[in-house]
């Protein structure tokens, strides 16, 4: 079950209408670099599904190798987030 407060948080991310509302409200909501980490696992994320290896990853966006089996792992083992999404954007393509 989703705890009360993060329940609240999503409600108000999908209040959210355009690309520079939701920069803004994440500018507000995250350090700088805790954005830049989000940004980072969105980017392997991307990048793993197009089949890329590993290490071809964490040279192209500078993280370890087991930031991108720990995102790796989540695509495959988590809760479907990063799959949903992605294939979402395919859709828009």
């Amino acid at each position: 079950m989703i705890a009360e407060q993060e329940k609240k948080l999503f409600e108000a991310i999908l209040c959210i209408e355009s690309v520079d509302e939701c920069k803004r409200f994440f500018d507000d909501l995250c350090t700088p670099s805790e954005l830049e980490e989000f940004s980072s696992r969105w980017l392997i994320a991307r990048l793993l599904k197009e089949k890329k290896p590993y290490r071809q990853i964490a040279s192209e966006t500078g993280v370890s190798t087991t930031t991108v089996g720990r995102v790796a792992r989540y695509l495959r083992h988590g809760s479907d987030g990063y799959n949903v999404i992605l294939g979402r954007l395919d859709k828009r393509k």
